[in-house]
């Protein structure tokens, strides 16, 4: 297998959503030229097999692309199919995809979007894998959070929105959600050998958001955008929670610029994560056989 010297990752099988554009396909391509096999899940196929392309050229021995809107349901059960037939083993899973909405959309299964895409997705796509993560184990589950995690509340009372929308609260519920399923994941995986870690990107100048921008960002990111960092320069610790060899027994930790770093006080309420988790359950069709 091709990869740089020394290339830490040479034999593993790296699957990463959203891995067409921006984070998800830097994280990709560096997880490539460390000889990682790479897998990418992406929602547009000319963007997907175009991304797998570039992946290829980097130095990824094996490149699946799959492509998939896991904002629905339907596809993310398609999509684990899909993987789970062409990948025999999986090392690391990266739930990089995720997305803003300034004003609220539902998906074709009725949920409020942010949810299904930023919390939902992830939450189900990683139950679906996780028998085939536990077979390769030691395994890694790397879910790509935001420091708007520290203005997340989850509201049970209206979870979806339905009430009263607004595109920030949601967006911080959803990334509050992507932590406390991380640590909620790490107990219940504890002492088998998958690991299960969040982290912060930093501030990226991606297309993020771009679809339905609130009008701060449409006054503040233009202005902002010089000083924010490279998609390679956020993958970074994407990259090193993916595939350090000091961090393979690391679990149930957040990290931001490549180092752990504590998260809110919401997101260790142990209470609040086991009913987040029995929601997800309800919501996204998911019963563990």
């Amino acid at each position: 297998m091709r990869g740089e010297p020394g290339a830490p990752m040479v034999g593993k099988a790296v699957l990463v959503t959203g891995g067409s554009s921006g984070i998800g396909k830097a994280t990709a391509i560096a997880l490539a030229r460390r000889g990682a096999s790479v897998s990418i899940i992406g929602r547009d196929t000319r963007r997907t097999t175009s991304a797998a392309h570039v992946i290829r050229a980097a130095g990824g021995p094996d490149v699946h692309a799959f492509t998939a809107d896991l904002s629905s349901q339907a596809e993310v059960r398609r999509a684990a199919d899909s993987v789970l037939q062409a990948l025999p083993r999986l090392d690391v899973l990266i739930n990089n995809v995720g997305g803003y909405w300034n004003t609220r959309h539902t998906t074709d299964d009725g949920l409020e979007h942010t949810l299904a895409l930023n919390h939902l997705a992830p939450f189900l796509l990683t139950n679906l894998l996780l028998e085939r993560l536990t077979t390769t184990a030691p395994a890694r589950v790397v879910t790509v959070a935001s420091n708007a995690q520290a203005l997340g509340r989850i509201d049970f009372d209206d979870l979806q929105g339905e009430r009263g929308y607004s595109g920030a609260r949601a967006y911080n519920q959803s990334k509050l959600a992507n932590v406390l399923f991380t640590y909620e994941l790490a107990r219940r995986l504890a002492g088998n050998g998958v690991t299960a870690n969040a982290l912060h990107p930093g501030v990226v100048s991606t297309g993020f958001g771009a679809s339905d921008p609130g009008r701060v960002q449409r006054l503040l990111v233009p202005l902002a955008r010089p000083f924010m960092q490279r998609p390679d320069q956020g993958a970074a610790t994407s990259v090193l929670v993916a595939s350090d060899p000091s961090l393979e027994a690391t679990t149930g930790r957040y990290f931001a610029s490549g180092k752990p770093k504590g998260s809110s006080r919401r997101s260790h309420d142990q209470a609040v994560a086991r009913r987040l988790w029995q929601v997800s359950e309800e919501l996204s069709g998911y019963v563990r056989a």
